[in-house]
């Protein structure tokens, strides 16, 4: 059977890479779609900032997103393109992260049910998917023998649990409570 890449015009084309079998297509797909859903959790965390007009760490958060927004292009880029995480990016996230997970230690202690009001669900999807990019950072460096600087899943790491900090965080300000987890798998 023939390959599936149909000679298409421009506006026929939502991607230029979208026909080449390479996980890297979907690395890329996947911290595209990311990048969307910061913007998206970014406009719900707006509209919540609205019931919390005076919180700092609202505000402070809606900074941090903000400044990552354009880094999650980055990230999408800097397998296929250049190199555009530096450590200076990778050290400032971890700082947010690191502060975040200060004001919320006394929140959470172990597996919690997702919940909460929104930009909640959508910063817990945004952890989920750091965890599929680095999976395929994975695959792609070591199958697909695609060289993957060292920076990019160290930093998607980061992120990943400086999303999942900030669902405890948005949750300690607005008093849902977590429910916890207890697995029947692991002991």
């Amino acid at each position: 059977m023939k390959k599936l890449h149909p000679k298409s015009t421009l506006d026929e084309l939502c991607y230029p890479f979208i026909y080449e079998e390479s996980l890297l297509c979907d690395y890329e797909i996947l911290t595209d779609d990311l990048t969307r859903m910061v913007g998206w959790a970014i406009n719900d965390l707006g509209l919540l900032r609205n019931s919390y007009p005076e919180n700092d760490d609202l505000k402070s958060l809606e900074i941090e997103l903000n400044w990552l927004l354009p880094i999650c292009y980055h990230l999408n880029g800097s397998i296929r393109g250049n190199l555009a995480i530096c450590d200076k990016n990778h050290l400032q996230l971890l700082h947010f992260y690191q502060e975040i997970k200060n004001k919320t230690k006394s929140s959470i202690n172990g597996f919690v049910l997702p919940g909460g009001v929104s930009p909640v669900g959508i910063l817990n999807k945004c952890s989920s998917m750091c965890k599929q990019a680095i999976r395929l950072m994975v695959l792609i460096h070591n199958k697909e023998q695609k060289e993957v600087p060292e920076i990019l899943p160290k930093f998607a790491n980061v992120l990943c649990n400086y999303f999942f900090s900030a669902t405890i965080l948005i949750n300690q300000i607005t008093g849902f409570k977590e429910t916890p987890f207890v697995s029947k798998s692991y002991k």
